[in-house]
């Protein structure tokens, strides 16, 4: 756990949390914590029951925001994207009205950026923080969504030039990523419509109008991960037609060399009947006449079916 007063954007390290349950002058305690600590911090700041409950669960927390007397519980989710597969990692928001304490179980590289952001606008007040965080996690939604749109176009690509039977499994698995995360933006943009729309008394009135622009951000990647959606169904139409393509060129193979073959075997079959009386039977250049022959023809064959573009 990291105490720090927070004043005009400079850290200053808090040896005692018995000093933040006291207002200081000027600025806000930031108590970065992690879930291990919250037996310590619950008594100290009065945290609810529910609240800490939400932090401590193993399951997966939907994004929400409740109100208690003497400070808010904030939940919202962090994206990660690694190529395979998409993370989303709660962050838990203690919000009062001179602390704010963050919670989490894994890091959450947005607290590590939002530092020096602190420092370069010389930030004093818990909320303006809360602000700065929530628009660098939605931020970092464009990001992912970004990478998701250039891992569909080489999807698309690799499926034109080249289908494998793991590309359907890559299909599969990324838009069940997408819809999934697709359900949790919707309770994720009403949160931060909350924090907007609703008259919170821990939340300037001034600062409360600046979160209407996140809002917007939220509603955008919403609508950019239906997007997703829509074209992951398309890539999956591609997919099977790229198959059903590729069968039917083979099958167009397959049948072009068996039509050159056909004529093939109704001579060879002729000539292998026990016949005494047939022509050319007993002839010394017999043999090298009728292979010539097969050879003439089937060659014949092949060359109108390359003109005709059937092979």
């Amino acid at each position: 756990m990291k105490i720090r007063l927070v004043n005009n954007g400079v850290f200053i390290p808090v040896d005692d949390i018995q000093q933040a349950l006291t207002p200081p002058t000027e600025g806000f305690y930031w108590i970065d914590a992690d879930v291990d600590d919250l037996a310590v911090l619950q008594p100290l700041f009065s945290m609810h029951d529910l609240a800490v409950e939400d932090c401590l669960s193993d399951e997966e927390q939907r994004p929400k925001i409740e109100i208690y007397e003497n400070h808010y519980f904030i939940v919202i989710n962090s994206i990660r994207f690694d190529d395979e597969e998409i993370f989303l990692r709660a962050l838990n928001l203690f919000l009062g009205r001179h602390f704010i304490i963050t919670v989490t179980k894994q890091k959450i590289s947005e607290l590590r950026t939002l530092k020096p952001i602190l420092w370069e606008q010389e930030i004093s007040s818990p909320d303006r923080l809360l602000y700065l965080l929530v628009d660098l996690i939605v931020d970092n939604y464009f990001t992912v969504g970004d990478r998701i749109e250039a891992r569909i176009e080489k999807l698309e690509e690799d499926i034109l030039m080249h289908t494998k039977k793991s590309h359907l499994s890559e299909i599969i698995g990324l838009r069940s990523e997408i819809l999934w995360l697709k359900k949790v933006l919707g309770p994720q943009k009403e949160v931060i419509n909350t924090l907007n729309k609703k008259d919170l008394r821990l939340i300037d009135d001034q600062l409360q109008k600046y979160f209407s622009d996140i809002y917007e951000n939220a509603v955008k990647i919403s609508e950019t991960f239906e997007t997703y959606r829509d074209l992951m169904g398309n890539l999956r139409e591609a997919y099977q037609s790229s198959i059903a393509n590729r069968a039917n060129e083979i099958m167009r193979v397959f049948t072009a060399i068996t039509t050159v073959f056909m004529p093939l075997t109704v001579i060879t079959g002729i000539y292998g009947m026990n016949f005494d009386n047939m022509p050319e039977l007993h002839w010394k250049y017999s043999y090298y006449a009728v292979i010539g022959l097969m050879v003439t023809l089937g060659l014949t064959m092949f060359f109108i079916f390359r003109k005709k573009d059937w092979i």
